[in-house]
């Protein structure tokens, strides 16, 4: 009877990682990046960017300072990534724009700002938080959500996420 349960409990395991895995799914992320003066700025951006496992493609737009990023199918990314590689080359967010499949909304650190509800299997959608906006956007924002007590508390574990489509 042990072994059984044993067994169970790995099957079980092992069918609970796979689960888990194929949940949170950004598939593209549109960061327009604050600061770049130049084309060699912007490379920076980009070999960051490129660094990161689970990128296909990164897409760079030096009329805009877009970068767009194309990621593999199952990757483990979340918003704090893209912030942290821009950051790490010497850059700020500006706007960061995320097409994700739509469970992954409906998971933890995402906290819907908006009333806007979306049926569709991937949804686009703005992170409105302090590092994901600009500072000017970021003081009028926080005056549209002072009554969202997670928005005023300002963790850098929960990303705020205003849906566009």
């Amino acid at each position: 009877m042990k072994k059984i349960n044993k067994v169970y409990l790995v099957i079980a395991s092992i069918v609970l990682m796979f689960s888990i895995k194929s949940n949170a799914q950004i598939v593209k992320a549109e960061i327009r990046a604050t600061g770049l003066t130049c084309s060699m700025c912007s490379n920076a951006i980009n070999k960051q960017l490129k660094a990161l496992p689970d990128v296909i493609n990164v897409e760079t737009d030096l009329n805009t300072n877009t970068f767009t990023v194309t990621l593999k199918e199952g990757n483990e990314l979340s918003p704090k990534t893209f912030k942290e590689k821009v950051e790490k080359a010497g850059f700020f967010i500006g706007s960061l724009v995320i097409t994700a499949k739509a469970e992954t909304i409906s998971k933890s650190p995402y906290i819907l700002v908006n009333d806007k509800k979306d049926t569709t299997e991937v949804v686009k959608f703005q992170v409105v938080d302090k590092g994901y906006v600009t500072e000017k956007e970021f003081k009028k924002l926080s005056k549209s959500f002072k009554d969202i007590s997670t928005y005023v508390a300002n963790s850098e574990d929960d990303f705020h996420i205003k849906i566009l489509n």
